[in-house]
């Protein structure tokens, strides 16, 4: 086995608080799985599933709202959606934050608000900003190193306990191995949580290779979105820390809605699609209806034992 792990914690001394719940993710040594979601929804069905931790996706998030991926939305409407996951959920939340939405001052901000909101950590990536998709032909420069570390040394000295993810695009701008290796040192001694070790191969030999070479001690992880065909095995064996699967919810939920949607309009009925929907019940239950029904009946209960009482 390559890499290092730190011990997991014991059960005794189990993590409340979300950051602290992230960060034990984090230590532990199976590898955490996060899922990325868009919505309220889609977390829950990720933590119904078993995910260990909801990715806030910048790729989903502006998906949904019909803009690319390249800092067309403003901080304030990506908070607003990474909070909802972090309301919705009681698994952590790890937010894509792209290069911190500006420059140092506003990864200050960026940090507080997030924190504030209930997010357990923020993920930045090492580019200028604007940034583009990685996966997208196109700018995809490198911050200045200076730049960039001044930007985490800043979220570490401003956050309470959230937890600060650095991004390396060294290897998605072509810059190579030494270059990834020379930021991650620097990132580590500016006080980052982790390191995330993004590539666009279509085998995972690149992040194998960082993972290698790399002799720091923080827990790294990787985005298999183009490499898909390696494991949960092969990444713990490899010691990785964690496992984020961006944007497969999203994708599917593209491919299924398209496909009805298209039935609906050649067969002019619904009839023919019904048996591959989710009945009714299944929506109710993800929104909470019958939590919300019992506790309604609960204070209603409560309330008419109290007028009676006052008679």
């Amino acid at each position: 086995m390559t890499g290092s792990r730190p011990p997991q914690q014991e059960p005794n001394d189990a993590p409340t608080g979300a950051a602290q719940r992230l960060r034990a993710a984090l230590a532990a040594p199976r590898l955490t799985r996060a899922m990325g979601s868009h919505s309220p929804l889609s977390a829950r069905l990720a933590e119904e599933a078993g995910f260990d931790v909801v990715w806030s996706s910048g790729l989903e998030i502006s998906a949904t709202a019909g803009v690319p991926d390249a800092n067309i939305l403003a901080m304030g409407e990506c908070l607003d959606a990474a909070a909802g996951l972090a309301s919705a959920v009681d698994i952590p939340v790890l937010a894509d934050c792209d290069s911190g939405f500006g420059n140092v001052n506003n990864v200050i901000h960026m940090v507080r608000s997030y924190e504030a909101r209930g997010v357990a950590g923020v993920c930045i990536e090492d580019k200028q900003f604007p940034k583009l998709n990685s996966f997208i032909e196109g700018n995809q420069d490198l911050a200045p190193l200076d730049d960039f570390a001044g930007k985490i040394r800043a979220a570490t000295e401003t956050r309470t306990d959230m937890v600060v993810v650095a991004r390396l695009e060294a290897l998605i701008s072509g810059q190579g191995m030494a270059e990834a290796l020379r930021r991650a040192d620097v990132y580590e001694r500016a006080g980052a949580d982790a390191l995330l070790i993004h590539s666009k191969r279509k085998d995972p030999e690149e992040v194998f290779a960082f993972r290698e070479a790399y002799r720091g001690g923080l827990p790294v992880i990787v985005v298999p979105t183009t490499y898909n065909q390696v494991t949960v095995e092969e990444l713990e064996q490899r010691g990785f820390a964690m496992a984020i699967y961006a944007n497969q919810a999203l994708r599917s939920s593209i491919r299924a809605m398209r496909e009805t949607l298209t039935k609906i309009m050649r067969d002019g009925t619904t009839l023919n699609v019904e048996p591959e929907l989710a009945p009714l019940k299944e929506i109710f239950d993800l929104q909470r209806m019958p939590q919300m029904l019992q506790q309604q009946e609960r204070y209603e209960s409560l309330g008419r034992e109290l007028a009676e009482a006052a008679q």
